[in-house]
């Protein structure tokens, strides 16, 4: 029932910037809470943020707490992951992923996923 199509991937270099997107599709989606997670080749899936309905609380991993932000548009049903200062180590498929509620922030509290956008950070 519920969509998720990422997009704003692609290749820059370190110290740069990108905006991820996120549209949602399915009105169940609409007032769970939302994240993003990665996956470096080789490497298991990780947590890296996630916001709640309202946009009052917000949960970042540790390695991305002051470089990236996450936002979200519930009247056009789109998730953001603003990335500042990328680092090499910041090159995985992001994920974007809705939660069971509209307040559980914690990695398992997500259900369903997208099919990922490519980012690659050169050094």
């Amino acid at each position: 029932q519920v969509q998720l199509v990422e997009s704003g991937g692609g290749l820059v270099q370190a110290g740069g910037s990108l905006r991820l997107s996120c549209a949602a599709s399915g009105r169940a989606f609409s007032t769970n809470a939302k994240g993003w997670f990665r996956q470096a080749p080789g490497k298991e899936r990780e947590f890296v943020a996630a916001i709640t309905w309202s946009g009052e609380t917000t949960s970042y991993a540790d390695p991305v707490k002051g470089r990236f932000t996450i936002s979200r548009d519930n009247a056009k049903n789109t998730l953001y992951l603003q990335m500042n200062s990328l680092k090499p180590e910041d090159t995985a498929v992001y994920y974007c992923a809705a939660s069971r509620s509209s307040t559980g922030l914690a990695p398992t509290a997500f259900g369903s996923w997208g099919q990922g956008t490519q980012v690659t950070v050169s050094s």
